[in-house]
């Protein structure tokens, strides 16, 4: 129609995505579980090849902790529990539990 003014719609910017704070799981060292035990549980539970699995079993026992996984905070509860329910290193007669791990906030979120 001539004369009419056409109508647009205000711009609006969409929202922000708002990300979910991250957490790392942090595998704590000990002199109870072997090597072995450490690369057969991070490939069991995290699923890592045989070599990752062996670096992070380096890194814990030099530096006394190591970052197996960043992820979530349900998560991060759930891979530390499990690691705690992973029982024993059979190989070694003083070993009388799983390893210990902790949760951390990542920093970066």
């Amino acid at each position: 129609m001539p004369g009419s003014a056409t109508k647009t719609a205000p711009q609006v910017a969409p929202p922000k995505a708002r990300l979910s704070p991250r957490y790392h799981v942090v595998l704590l060292d000990d002199d109870d579980h072997t090597y072995e035990y450490v690369v057969e549980m991070l490939g069991r539970l995290f699923h890592y090849d045989l070599q990752k699995a062996y670096l992070m079993a380096v890194e814990v026992d030099t530096v006394g902790r190591v970052i197996v996984l960043t992820t979530v905070l349900e998560q991060a509860e759930f891979r530390r529990d499990q690691i705690h329910a992973y029982g024993r290193d059979w190989r070694l007669a003083r070993s009388a539990g799983s390893m210990s791990a902790i949760i951390e906030p990542a920093g970066d979120a």
